[in-house]
């Protein structure tokens, strides 16, 4: 099985409901995120998928949460805007920018601090 990564990041702000402690405050993060894709062929040229590909839907995708109060997003509008629920709209999201690609994601990492990560994949 091959594995292809990209790394980028964003800044956002949120804040999250009933929870307790200072995450129910208006607070922001620089986060980092690690977008995945896998399969156990290799295409014509020998790629698994061309980084440029990946980087550029990730870039479309982190444009509608870069400095943005992610609480007021349609997508997060009624459920908290976690790191958790941020891997899964990433997911999605560039999920459905990679199928005609036929180069599927296999994980979505969020990082929202140096030493606190959360994965989503199916």
């Amino acid at each position: 099985m091959y594995e292809v990564t990209i790394r980028k990041s964003f800044a956002a702000a949120h804040l999250l409901r009933e929870i307790g402690g200072k995450c129910e405050e208006l607070h922001g993060h620089n986060f980092i995120v690690e977008i995945s894709a896998a399969a156990a062929e290799l295409n014509e040229g020998g790629l698994l998928i061309d980084f440029r590909l990946l980087k550029r839907w990730t870039d479309e995708v982190l444009e509608e949460l870069d400095h943005k109060y992610l609480n007021e997003l349609p997508f997060f509008k009624d459920m908290n805007p976690s790191s958790e629920q941020i891997a899964r709209f990433l997911y999605e999201r560039i999920g459905e920018k990679a199928k005609p690609a036929k180069t599927p994601l296999s994980r979505v990492t969020v990082w929202e601090s140096e030493n606190a990560r959360v994965s989503y994949s199916l």
